[in-house]
């Protein structure tokens, strides 16, 4: 075994197990003291893990081919890893203020992080599963971490249930994938599906493996989980859900595309446009009845996860860039915007409603226009960066001839604007409310890096455009 080369291709997920385990020992040893440092440990080392993606950006091939990383895989764990990281710091406070404050988190935290590195590393069927079912089961936990509260115990049930009944679509998916074709390899398994004997069983194999993908990233009509579990989980964990697994999980659903099936393209693309419109059509409409504020960011979830699978369905050639382009915008974004609700803490206790938000431009300026302004580019409105993103998708989707799938995309944009505008209207022109309690300093942090970023990724949006072109390369090459 040829350790130089399981260093290249898999040193991201080997700094994380080495974190986790050092963490394991670490908290046996020294329990309710390891508490709060626990937190910037593992975001320390989901840093870490994100600079060792960088170093070792082109990939490499490792445990026999089980693992075969990319720089598009590697890009996905750059943004992933920071922001995984960004919202564990991020949650200590609230933890520590809920009573909940416990190494465990955080040790749930790197799991689910190592898992996100699995998936986006997988080569074979069974690297993927094992990735997926990593950052399942501890995803299925932090929903739950609140064990005393209603809410969020239902939230974590609901998930576990239902990501199991995806757990055994995705597995039965593969099996019938491996029996038609002989192999668990992406590689060969596209081989297999190109000599033009699609066997029934090989569809079936592949749809059922669609779906269970979908549901992971909460794409319609797999999308049922999503509203209950943000709405439930502790605001922190919603964070990490919304913005790293995302990503991870949204490169990993084209990876499995474009390697696996991209030779029987023709058999999956209208499935996956239908996915891709009734995402779109879903979250846009499911969000405009929302007065809670983590359930109508949990149908904007489901409305972007359309947008990107539009970038999806019309291929590694013309999707792949762009697909990282707009995951970028949108799970930075996203990250900045559950900061915000983080922020809104009042008399004791946590507030969700969007009235709550009233009259916030006078109590919080600087709160209000960062929030402001990842609105606007998540929104995709002009001029900010998430705009020119989902151009970026039109273009692609015009190119791969998907006309009626973009006429969905803006139709459901601008209806998505009514939602996202009605925030814009309750922050700055409704009549003020009480002020929220003093916001931690890591949730200022990353709610205000956050906007300057969508500022910043403006001003380079060309060059950020040309790294995601070097990264989408990789696949294709």
């Amino acid at each position: 075994m040829d350790m130089t080369s399981i260093w290249t291709a898999f040193a991201p997920e080997l700094i994380l197990v080495g974190a986790g385990l050092v963490g394991v020992l670490l908290g046996a040893m020294l329990r309710k003291n390891f508490d709060a440092v626990s937190y910037r440990f593992g975001a320390l080392a989901m840093f870490a893990a994100a600079i060792m993606a960088g170093v070792h950006f082109e990939g490499g091939v490792a445990f026999d081919g089980l693992i075969r990383t990319t720089s598009f895989g590697n890009y996905a764990k750059i943004i992933s890893f920071v922001l995984a990281g960004a919202a564990l710091l991020m949650a200590e406070g609230f933890m520590r203020r809920h009573g909940t404050q416990r190494f465990e988190f955080a040790l749930l935290s790197i799991f689910a992080a190592l898992g996100m590195g699995v998936i986006l590393s997988a080569a074979n069927i069974m690297t993927l599963y094992m990735g997926i079912e990593t950052l399942s089961l501890s995803s299925y936990v932090l929903a739950a971490f609140h064990r005393d509260n209603a809410r969020s115990a239902e939230a974590g049930l609901k998930y576990f249930v239902l990501g199991a009944l995806a757990s055994g679509l995705l597995l039965y998916g593969g099996s019938l994938v491996y029996g038609f074709t002989g192999s668990t390899d992406y590689v060969e398994i596209a081989r297999v599906a190109g000599e033009g004997n699609m066997a029934m069983g090989l569809s079936f194999g592949m749809v059922l493996m669609i779906t269970g993908l979908a549901f992971k990233v909460s794409a319609a009509p797999m999308h049922v989980w999503t509203p209950d579990v943000y709405e439930g989980a502790p605001t922190p964990v919603v964070a990490l859900f919304a913005s790293a697994p995302k990503m991870a999980g949204m490169v990993m659903f084209a990876t499995v595309l474009f390697v696996a099936f991209g030779s029987i393209i023709d058999q999956w693309q209208l499935i996956l446009a239908i996915i891709a419109a009734a995402s779109m059509t879903v979250g846009a409409f499911g969000a405009l009845a929302q007065d809670n504020i983590k359930r109508l960011l949990a149908y904007s979830s489901i409305a972007n996860i359309g947008y990107g699978l539009v970038a999806v369905t019309v291929g590694a050639q013309l999707g792949g860039s762009p697909l990282l382009l707009f995951m970028t915008l949108y799970v930075i974004a996203s990250l900045g915007l559950f900061a915000g609700v983080l922020a809104m803490r009042r008399s004791g206790g946590m507030v969700e409603d969007i009235n709550e938000l009233s009259g916030l431009n006078q109590t919080h300026p600087a709160l209000t226009l960062a929030m402001t302004l990842l609105i606007v580019s998540i929104a995709g409105l002009p001029p900010l960066a998430g705009f020119w993103a989902k151009l970026e998708i039109i273009r692609a989707a015009q190119e791969g001839g998907f006309l009626w799938l973009n006429i969905i995309l803006v139709l459901s944009s601008t209806i998505a604007a009514a939602y996202y505008l009605r925030i814009i209207n309750v922050m700055w022109f409704k009549e003020p409310r009480e002020p929220f309690e003093p916001i931690d300093l890591s949730v200022k942090l990353v709610v205000g890096l956050c906007a300057i970023a969508t500022i910043v990724l403006l001003v380079f949006i060309g060059r950020l455009d040309a790294i995601t072109d070097i990264a989408a390369a990789g696949l294709i090459s």
